[in-house]
């Protein structure tokens, strides 16, 4: 009776030490899972899929891509339900987002500059009659643009600055239609092979302007801003966190044109594919970008 109950003690302890090394190790797992969030827009899509890759194959995280409207995102790594985003437009388009959010958030600083958002007409409308927003306003010019504006999706800050351009040039007649980015592109993509005229909002970076001719249309009274830079917003506590995820994140600078390449090359590939290869091919850039996170604790 004695030795049965000193075995059944010794099974007891057993399981229970097994108990307690796995809870901390199963804590420890879930603590490496990064919630990233992000919205199917081009250039979203590359510098996600490239950070993905590398906090996963490089740093051994697990990456959880969260799709959200963009408003959402600020809100959702303000409260803690996100990790971080990697498509903060500053100082303008986001400025509304920014505000409400910046004293509970970290800017983890900037992925790739030299950034605009505008409205975009085919190089064969011509300038001489239409170079500014303003020219929009002739009669006969919104006719030929059928009074309609083709836009994005409806929770983004490039629609929220279009809506405002509308009211600040007194395009009252014209209709800002809400879409997907890729609905936009199907859009000029129609327009340019019937030769009809179209005008639609857009930014730079983004793929189409090496597949199709377009121009920005001036925006004298810069209701679309000037030049954007692309930060990385974490929330609060994510270095602590992840601290070599944030040694990364900080360090991790993208060109304009080498991130306009991977988009490019994604639309008849994948984000994946295409962020696989950059990085395979840029051996040294990626290993500045991985530099620091060496010296960063566990």
């Amino acid at each position: 009776m004695f030795n049965a109950m000193k075995l059944a003690v010794r099974k007891f302890a057993a399981v229970l030490a097994v108990s307690c090394a796995v809870a901390p190790m199963a804590a420890h797992a879930a603590e490496k899972t990064i919630k990233v969030g992000w919205t199917a827009w081009s250039d979203a899509e590359a510098v996600t899929n490239v950070a993905k890759q590398l906090l996963e194959k490089r740093l051994g995280y697990k990456v959880e891509l969260v799709m959200a409207d963009v408003g959402i995102q600020y809100n959702g790594v303000a409260k803690g339900d996100l990790d971080v985003m990697l498509m903060s437009w500053l100082p303008t388009t986001h400025q509304a987002y920014w505000e409400k959010v910046s004293s509970q958030v970290e800017d983890l600083g900037i992925l790739y500059d030299k950034a605009r958002l505008g409205w975009v007409v085919p190089d064969y409308v011509p300038e001489s009659e239409v170079k500014s927003i303003e020219d929009l306003k002739k009669p006969e010019i919104a006719k030929k643009f059928k009074k309609q504006i083709q836009g994005i999706d409806a929770g983004s800050g490039l629609m929220r600055a279009s809506a405002e351009a509308v009211k600040a040039y007194g395009l009252d007649d014209y209709k800002l239609v809400t879409a997907s980015d890729a609905a936009m592109v199907l859009s000029i993509d129609r327009a340019i092979k019937r030769d009809n005229w179209i005008v639609a909002t857009s930014w730079a970076p983004h793929w189409m302007f090496a597949q199709y001719k377009l121009r920005f249309l001036e925006d004298p009274k810069k209701t679309l801003g000037g030049e954007e830079a692309i930060h990385a917003v974490g929330r609060m506590g994510f270095e602590k966190d992840f601290p070599k995820a944030a040694a990364f994140i900080k360090s991790f600078k993208i060109p304009l044109a080498d991130l306009q390449d991977i988009m490019l090359k994604a639309k008849d590939s994948s984000y994946e594919k295409e962020a696989a290869a950059y990085i395979e091919s840029h051996p040294e850039m990626v290993e500045k970008w991985l530099k620091d996170t060496a010296s960063a604790p566990n």
